[in-house]
């Protein structure tokens, strides 16, 4: 009887044994032995959807991403970096430059969206071709007119392969890694204490003028079924109206749908007073200008948004007064303290 279950002990033991040999290994962090960085969720946003249990961010990783933000060794003639097109100043847009310049010159063709708030986008980029946040920095990296990346120049310079190996515990640089650090390095822009901020969440410094507050109102009525708050974006994709045909396809070019032709997504509108210039191709140089295109300007696209077609009219009729609120109050959304933040600047 002993013998029995001696056996049985020995048969149960080995069948845990082979359980745990296909566990997930732990995280990153318990594997290294070090912290993992924390990103503080504004209380008025809703929960975001990257998931960091694939990847935490820890100290090392953040800043292994940081040092590759700002590395033109990542650009196959070393003339750019992921910084030269996203700015710190600009909110991490390409400020004051409609499309941007690639490797050799060469010219993009659409305005380098601004990087913050990342982690509530189910989708990324223009068209949202992109649904995983990881994958972003590939399409800038890949793309011969951008950075046209060749990534294993990274294995040959001596400062490399250390940082890679505190940060993920191995030297060999693959390009996942790249992309984890990158992504633990964006993935903590949240751009979430801007003057509206602190107004929604009844703190100091968050008092609107007279003139802000109208504009607010303006926005509710007006704007806000595309540019829904908190993030200022609903997510969607649509025509707004630019053009009568339009030059890009837009989403259509990844859906291959007519009715998507002409369909952008909607940006947020945080930060927006230093994110100029405006639309995907950048046309519109301020705020100013974009007012008067819904009030004056929206063109009757087949696809044309039906919030921007209401009652046999096109566009959003807004007077001058309204307009000048309107800006007085989308200059609320700008966050001067994620600007200036010295974490995410390259000094």
């Amino acid at each position: 009887m002993k013998r029995k279950w001696i056996a049985i002990f020995l048969i149960m033991t080995g069948f845990i044994l082979g359980l745990s040999a296909f566990q997930q290994p732990p995280p990153l962090s318990r594997q290294l032995d070090i912290d993992t960085l924390k990103a503080k969720f504004p209380a008025n946003f809703p929960k975001p959807v990257y998931d960091f249990e694939s990847n935490p961010v820890t100290q090392a990783g953040f800043e292994l991403g940081k040092t590759l933000f700002y590395a033109p060794l990542l650009s196959s003639d070393q003339s750019v970096s992921c910084s030269s097109c996203h700015r710190p100043s600009g909110a991490f847009s390409n400020f004051d430059v409609p499309l941007s310049s690639g490797v050799k010159g060469c010219k993009g063709e659409r305005n380098a969206p601004p990087l913050f708030n990342l982690i509530w986008q189910k989708e990324l980029m223009w068209d949202g071709r992109i649904s995983n946040l990881e994958e972003v920095p590939l399409n800038a990296l890949t793309n011969p007119c951008e950075m046209n990346s060749i990534l294993n120049v990274l294995q040959r310079e001596p400062i490399y392969p250390p940082l890679f190996e505190k940060a993920f515990g191995h030297q060999t640089i693959t390009t996942q890694r790249l992309l984890n650090a990158l992504t633990q390095f964006t993935s903590m822009m949240i751009s979430a204490n801007s003057k509206y901020d602190k107004f929604i969440r009844k703190e100091e410094g968050g008092k609107f003028s007279e003139e802000e507050q109208t504009g607010y109102r303006l926005f509710k009525e007006q704007c806000s079924g595309c540019h829904t708050e908190p993030l200022f974006t609903d997510g969607s994709y649509r025509n707004n109206g630019l053009d009568i045909v339009s030059k890009d396809r837009g989403r259509d070019s990844l859906t291959n749908l007519a009715s998507d032709k002409g369909k952008f997504r909607v940006p947020s509108l945080r930060n927006i007073e230093i994110t100029k210039p405006y639309m995907h191709d950048g046309r519109f140089s301020s705020l100013k200008q974009v007012l008067q295109q819904y009030t004056n300007d929206v063109k009757n696209h087949a696809n044309l948004d039906p919030l921007l077609k209401k009652d046999g009219k096109i566009g959003i009729r807004l007077t001058q007064p309204q307009q000048t609120q309107l800006i007085a109050f989308l200059k609320t959304l700008t966050d001067v303290d994620f600007i200036n933040d010295r974490r995410f600047n390259n000094h």
